[in-house]
């Protein structure tokens, strides 16, 4: 019998503030596709892979992977594995992992340079998830069997086709870099890391097992 280990107690908070009552119909119909995606796996005991693809891989498409991830385990639904990659590689905004950090992430920077990899951690006994830029096809990325969300407006129409994805879901949002350098930023990278925790909040709530 396996025991789920638990979410740290700072990210259980954060979730169980999320109120997916607040998505509109309209949002709802573009996080159906991928509900669905995730139940078909799960229905046939597969795993379920998601790549988060954006353009530089470094902010939506992070906080995307890090809290599908999340949000998967506090489902308690097993074998499911959360990616991100780009059209091109950058570097993970630090705003982005501060941003998570602030929700009760334990980040911690294990090499440095231009494109810094970083432990995200959010369970004790849960293995990290590893966040830095790549491009969408980079080794660390699945090649097959996978659902490849479009997280933002340029990636979506850069890639009209993903290669080896099962299916390819535009799900977008608006890039919180447009309030880098302005007193507003802490506030809205909160806001868009807020807004994709709920949604997928919804999406695996609808999960059955």
């Amino acid at each position: 019998m396996s025991i789920q280990s638990t979410l740290f107690s700072e990210i259980e908070k954060v979730i169980l503030q999320l109120n997916p009552e607040t998505i509109s119909e309209e949002r709802k119909a573009i996080l159906q596709p991928l509900a669905d995606f995730v139940q078909s796996k799960v229905s046939d005991a597969k795993e379920v892979r998601i790549n988060f693809i954006c353009t530089h891989n470094s902010r939506r498409s992070h906080l995307s992977q890090v809290w599908a991830q999340t949000i998967a385990h506090h489902f308690n639904i097993n074998n499911v594995f959360c990616y991100s990659g780009g059209t091109e590689a950058t570097a993970l905004f630090p705003m982005a992992a501060k941003t998570l950090q602030n929700s009760g992430f334990e980040i911690k920077a294990i090499s440095e340079g231009n494109n810094p990899v970083y432990s995200i951690k959010y369970a004790a006994n849960e293995h990290p998830i590893i966040g830095f830029s790549k491009k969408l096809d980079d080794d660390f990325n699945p090649k097959s069997e996978f659902a490849a969300i479009m997280t933002c407006d340029s990636a979506n129409e850069a890639c009209p086709f993903v290669p080896g994805a099962d299916i390819r879901i535009p799900i977008t949002f608006e890039d919180p870099k447009a309030f880098d350098n302005t007193p507003q930023q802490a506030e809205k990278y909160q806001e868009r890391s807020l807004q994709i925790a709920t949604e997928l909040l919804y999406v695996f709530s609808q999960i059955q097992s």
